[in-house]
C-alpha cells in the first residue's frame, strides 16, 4: 500500500463551548524555575506530583490511542449530581472529546482523574484491588454522570502506580459500573484503527511502558510478597510468553496472551486466563531449552498472573520502538540485579556514545565480554535500526508495518550471527538472553563464561560454544573474527585477579612486575618477582585487544588511573596500548556519570582503539610510525546531576532554553496509513554526550583513521 503522508491541522483545547481552531504553533521560549510545557495546551504551566502524572496520560493517549491533544481539554468543569436537584461542578482532569468537535458537555466522550504518584522511598507500593480503591472511584464515577450523559462512558482513574478504567453502563433500569482491563476503541481516536491494532497490539509510549513494567514486578513483589529477584524472574516468564505468543499469533488474530475486557473482574475468569498463560509457557521452554530449566514455572496466583497479563496484553511489543523496549528493560534488570552480587551497569549515556562512535555495520561482529544485562547489546541493535531508517528517510517516524517485519528479520539475522556476549554470573547471562529475545525476536549469542580466563573455563558450559564462535588472535587461535568489541569491565583493587592459571595467560603482556631504575628513571621488568594479582581492568585491556582481529575497534571503560597514574605498572599498560593499538578517542566522564546510574563515586574514561597489524606493532618497536591526531574530549555536563535530576540549558538570567520537537504516530484512516506529525516545546537537555558524538564525526572526516582500512582487512585484501 502506498504511504499516505498528510499534515493533519489538529484543533487547540479550548475553554467550554468555543470551537476548536487549528493548533498554533509553540510559543514557549524559555521556562522559569519549577516550569513545564503542558502536551494538551503546549503552554507553560507550574510542575507538580500530579501534573508529572497528567503529562505521562497525556502523552500516552496521543501515542497510544491516537486521540489528539486539540480533543483534550484539562480541568474541564463538569456539572455532577448532588443530594436533590442541586447541581455543582467538578473538573475532569483530562476530558477527551468527539474528534474535531466543540469542546463542551455534550460531546465529552471519556475522562481522566489524575492523583500525585505515591512516595514510595525505597519501598515498592502495593498495587491496590478496585473494591480497595471505591472511595477513589467515586470522583470519576461523579464525573462520568448517569442518564444524561450516556454517550460519556468510558472513565481512568490514575496515580501514575494505580490504573483503574470503568466503563458505564446506563439502561432503563439505571446506571452501573463495570470494571475493565482497558477502554474500548472509540471514535473519538483520530482516524479509526481496527481493533486487533488499537485495542489489542499498540505501540508502546515509552514511559509508560516503564511503568507497565515496573507494575507489573511491584504486583508480584508488594502483593505477591515473593523476593524482588523471584519477582523479577516470574515477570520475565511471562514477557517471554508474550512475546513467543505475538510471534505465533502475527497475522492470524488467535492470540492467548490476552485478556477479555471483563474476564479479569470474576475467579473463573481469571483461572482461564491463568490456565491459557501457563500453557503457553509450557510451549516456550520447550523452544527456548538453552534458556529456561524443566524446573521454570509461573508460581503466581490467578490474581497476580492475570493482572501482568492484562497490563502487557495490548501492546505490541514486536511494533514498539527498540530503544523503548531497551530502556524499560534495562532499568527493570537494574533495580533488581544491580548491586545484589557486586555488579554495576553502564549508563545509557555513556553506551550509546560509545556504539555512535564505534558505528558497528551489518556485516561486523560484535563483541561485549562482560555483558551483565546487555546494556551494548542492546545499543548495536538499536544503533542498526536507526540506520536502516535514516537509509530509508524515515527515521523519527514509527515503522510501517512493512518495515516492523523487514527490520525484525534483519535484527533476527544480525543477532544469530553477529552479536556476542558472555558474563561470568548465569543470571545475567539469563537476563542479557531475554532481553535480546525482545528486541530481536531471538535469544542470540550469550554465553556464561569467565572471559578472563577464556579459553580455561571448561567447566562452564559457555566456553566451548564461545571458543568456537569468537576465538582469541592469539596462538594457538589465530582467526579472530570480532570486528568491535565494546566493555565495561569490573575495576578495582578490591576485586584482585589471583589465579595463577589466569595471570599465567597475561605474563606476556601486561601481567610483569615493574620497578623504576633508581639511576636512570627508566623503567625495567623486575627479574625476580612477578605479580601475584592484577586488577581486572588491567588484564582485560589485553583481553580486548586479543579478541578483536587486526583492524578491529574497541570502546573500553577505564577509571582514570589506569590512563594518567605515574607508577611504572600503569604507565607499561600504557605502552602496551600503544604498542599494539592506534588510539582513536579518548573522551574523559565526569563523576555524576555513574554515581546515578551505579552509585559509584569514580572518574572514568572512554577509551577507544583500533588494533593494529603485525606490520603495524613492527613498525612502532622499530620507532618509524608516523604521528597520528588521536580524538580527546572531556565532558562537563551528562544531563543530570548527582541526585539523578535532569539538567536543563539555561538562559543567561536562569530561565530553562526550549526547542521545538516534533512527535510522529502512524494512524491508519479510512484503510489509509497516516502519519501525525505533533509540534511542541520540550527543554533542552544539558547533555555533552550528544555534542561530543557529533564533533567525533567531523573530526573524522578532517582525520581519517589511522592504520590499515578495516574494510581492506575484512576482505582479505592490503592496504
Amino acid at each position: 500500500m502506498e504511504e499516505l503522508t498528510l499534515d493533519l491541522e489538529m484543533p487547540t483545547a479550548g475553554k467550554a463551548g468555543e470551537s476548536p481552531a487549528a493548533e498554533p504553533e509553540p510559543k514557549v521560549t524559555s521556562l522559569g524555575e519549577g516550569q513545564i510545557v503542558d502536551y494538551i495546551t503546549g503552554e507553560a504551566i507550574k510542575d507538580s506530583p500530579k501534573e508529572k502524572v497528567r503529562q505521562r496520560i497525556a502523552r500516552a493517549l496521543f501515542h497510544e490511542h491516537g486521540i489528539s491533544p486539540g480533543d483534550m481539554a484539562r480541568d474541564f468543569p463538569v456539572p455532577v449530581a448532588t443530594d436533590g436537584a442541586r447541581k455543582k461542578t467538578k473538573k475532569a482532569d483530562i476530558a477527551i472529546f468527539v474528534h474535531d468537535a466543540k469542546h463542551e458537555v455534550a460531546n465529552l466522550r471519556r475522562m481522566v482523574v489524575c492523583k500525585p504518584e505515591p512516595k514510595r522511598g525505597k519501598n515498592v507500593v502495593k498495587l491496590r484491588e478496585p473494591e480497595q480503591a471505591e472511595k477513589d472511584l467515586q470522583e470519576l464515577k461523579d464525573l462520568l454522570g448517569a442518564e444524561d450523559r450516556l454517550e460519556c462512558a468510558d472513565g481512568l482513574w490514575t496515580d501514575g502506580t494505580d490504573f483503574f478504567f470503568l466503563k458505564k453502563i446506563a439502561t432503563k433500569f439505571g446506571t452501573t459500573f463495570e470494571h475493565r482491563s482497558d477502554w474500548d476503541v472509540a471514535p473519538e481516536s483520530v482516524g479509526s484503527r481496527t481493533v486487533v491494532s488499537h485495542q489489542r497490539l499498540r505501540r508502546a509510549e515509552p514511559e509508560m511502558l516503564k511503568v507497565s513494567f515496573r507494575r507489573c514486578h511491584n504486583y508480584i513483589h508488594g502483593n505477591e510478597g515473593m523476593p524482588k529477584d523471584a519477582a523479577f524472574w516470574q515477570f520475565l516468564y511471562l514477557l517471554f510468553a508474550k512475546m513467543y505468543d505475538e510471534r505465533k499469533s502475527r497475522g492470524t488474530g488467535r492470540a492467548r496472551f490476552q485478556v477479555g475486557m471483563t474476564e479479569n473482574n470474576t475467579a473463573e475468569g481469571r483461572k482461564e486466563i491463568a490456565d491459557r498463560v501457563k500453557a503457553l509457557f509450557e510451549e516456550v521452554k520447550g523452544e527456548y531449552k538453552s534458556v529456561f530449566r524443566p524446573s521454570d514455572e509461573i508460581t503466581l496466583s490467578d490474581k497476580a498472573l492475570a493482572f501482568i497479563v492484562a497490563a502487557l496484553a495490548p501492546y505490541d511489543l514486536g511494533g514498539t520502538d527498540i530503544d523503548a523496549k531497551g530502556i524499560a528493560y534495562q532499568e527493570l534488570v537494574g533495580t533488581n540485579l544491580r548491586g545484589d552480587r557486586g555488579q554495576y551497569f553502564t549508563p545509557r549515556g555513556a553506551v550509546n556514545l560509545m556504539v555512535e562512535i564505534l558505528d558497528p555495520q551489518e556485516d561486523e561482529t560484535v563483541l561485549d565480554p562482560t555483558c551483565g544485562t546487555g546494556g551494548f547489546l542492546q545499543a548495536t541493535l538499536n544503533h542498526l535500526h536507526h540506520a536502516w531508517q535514516k537509509a530509508e528517510d524515515t527515521y523519527g517516524f514509527p515503522d510501517t508495518e512493512e518495515q516492523q517485519e523487514r527490520f525484525r528479520d534483519r535484527l533476527r539475522a544480525y543477532a544469530e550471527k553477529h552479536l556476542f556476549g558472555a558474563d561470568f554470573d548465569p543470571f545475567l547471562v539469563r537476563a542479557t538472553t531475554m532481553n535480546i529475545m525482545t528486541l530481536a525476536d531471538t535469544t542470540g549469542n550469550v554465553f556464561h563464561m569467565d572471559s578472563l580466563a577464556f579459553p580455561l573455563g571448561e567447566h562452564l558450559p559457555g566456553t566451548a560454544p564461545a571458543l568456537e564462535s569468537i576465538p582469541l588472535d592469539n596462538p594457538p587461535a589465530t582467526n579472530a573474527t570480532v570486528d568491535v568489541l565494546l566493555t565495561n569491565p569490573p575495576f578495582g583493587a578490591d576485586i584482585p585477579i589471583s589465579d595463577d592459571a589466569v595471570l599465567n595467560q597475561f605474563r606476556d603482556g601486561v601481567a610483569k612486575s615493574w620497578l623504576r631504575n633508581r639511576e636512570t628513571g627508566e623503567i625495567e621488568e623486575s627479574t625476580v618477582s612477578r605479580p601475584s594479582s592484577m586488577a581486572p581492568e588491567q588484564l582485560f585491556i589485553q583481553r580486548a585487544i586479543e579478541w578483536v582481529k587486526p583492524g578491529g575497534r574497541i570502546g573500553i571503560v577505564l577509571p582514570n588511573g589506569i590512563l594518567s597514574n605515574p607508577g611504572p605498572t600503569d604507565q607499561k599498560i600504557r605502552e602496551y596500548i600503544l604498542e599494539h593499538c592506534w588510539v582513536l578517542a579518548s573522551i574523559e566522564l565526569p563523576v555524576e556519570t555513574f554515581i546515578v546510574d551505579a552509585n559509584v563515586n569514580i572518574l572514568t574514561t572512554l577509551l577507544f582503539l583500533k588494533k593494529k597489524t603485525s606490520q603495524e606493532v613492527s613498525n612502532f618497536r622499530m620507532g618509524s610510525e608516523k604521528p597520528y591526531e588521536v580524538f580527546m574530549a572531556v565532558a562537563e555536563k551528562v544531563g543530570f546531576d548527582r541526585r539523578g535530576q535532569e539538567l536543563y540549558k539555561r538562559t543567561p538570567e536562569g530561565e530553562i532554553v526550549m526547542e521545538e520537537t516534533e512527535e510522529r504516530e502512524r494512524i491508519r484512516i479510512k484503510g489509509e496509513e497516516v502519519i501525525r506529525r505533533l509540534t511542541r516545546s520540550s527543554p533542552v537537555i544539558d547533555n555533552d554526550l550528544p555534542v561530543i558524538a557529533q564533533k567525533y564525526r567531523e573530526f573524522r572526516k578532517k582525520y581519517p583513521m589511522p592504520g590499515a582500512d578495516p574494510a581492506v582487512l575484512r576482505s582479505g585484501g592490503h592496504s
